[in-house]
């Protein structure tokens, strides 16, 4: 069974939500603050955690950054704040989607199903290896390897970072990848690219501003280049 972990201080939210969750065969805790999430997070390893940003104790930004610091189990956001900034600030904490209060009970279960079908080991792996210069990918065991020390990435980075790779010197373009990272309610949402691609450059390039790998076909699409 799918195990999620919702983490909000407004109990009616947290009601709604073990309802339908459980209706549905989850299996669901809840916290309602910061600093009980990272504690159950860690004590029960769930497979997805919806997470509520305005927190009583910290904000969920910080409660991200605290998951990110030894999971990637995928982190759906659930917000009041519509400000870009904000949802970009979550993003780049390692959030891997942002529903907006109030939100249809139906899309957040899609959107959470999605995430977790991204963070699952795909069936038959080809065990191959890429190599470039800078760091290596092994597909199978969905890792990465920089100066011989393991890069840490999201399910949605990796799930992005494997697109690409798999069409290695291809174009490959806007709507392809957010279809394939996201889903097809996603395909216009190209500040999603900009935003991940911005935190691969960060993590694996040796110079991000002047990138080698993961190049950008300016409204077209992106590239791997080996």
């Amino acid at each position: 069974m799918t195990r999620v972990l919702v983490v909000d201080d407004e109990p009616q939210i947290v009601r709604a939500l073990v309802i339908n969750l459980k209706a549905r065969k989850y299996e669901v805790d809840a916290a309602h603050d910061g600093a009980s999430a990272l504690e159950l997070a860690a004590a029960r390893h769930p497979d997805v955690v919806v997470l509520d940003l305005g927190l009583p104790d910290m904000d969920g930004v910080e409660v991200i950054r605290g998951l990110r610091g030894w999971t990637r189990v995928p982190i759906i956001v659930l917000s009041a704040r519509h400000a870009s900034d904000e949802k970009v600030e979550a993003l780049d904490a390692g959030a891997d989607d942002y529903v907006t209060k109030p939100f249809g009970m139906d899309e957040l279960l899609a959107r959470m199903r999605a995430a977790v079908r991204r963070a699952e080991p795909v069936a038959g792996e080809d065990g191959s290896v890429v190599v470039t210069d800078s760091f290596t990918v092994d597909l199978a065991a969905k890792k990465v390897n920089r100066d011989g020390t393991d890069v840490r990435l999201t399910p949605t980075e990796w799930h992005l970072l494997e697109v690409l790779v798999r069409n290695a010197g291809r174009l490959v373009s806007q709507t392809q990848l957010l279809q394939e990272v996201w889903g097809p309610a996603y395909r216009t949402e190209t500040n999603y690219l900009r935003v991940y691609l911005a935190q691969l450059r960060r993590k694996l390039e040796r110079d991000p501003s002047h990138p080698r790998h993961f190049i950008t076909e300016p409204g077209m699409g992106y590239r791997f280049e080996g």
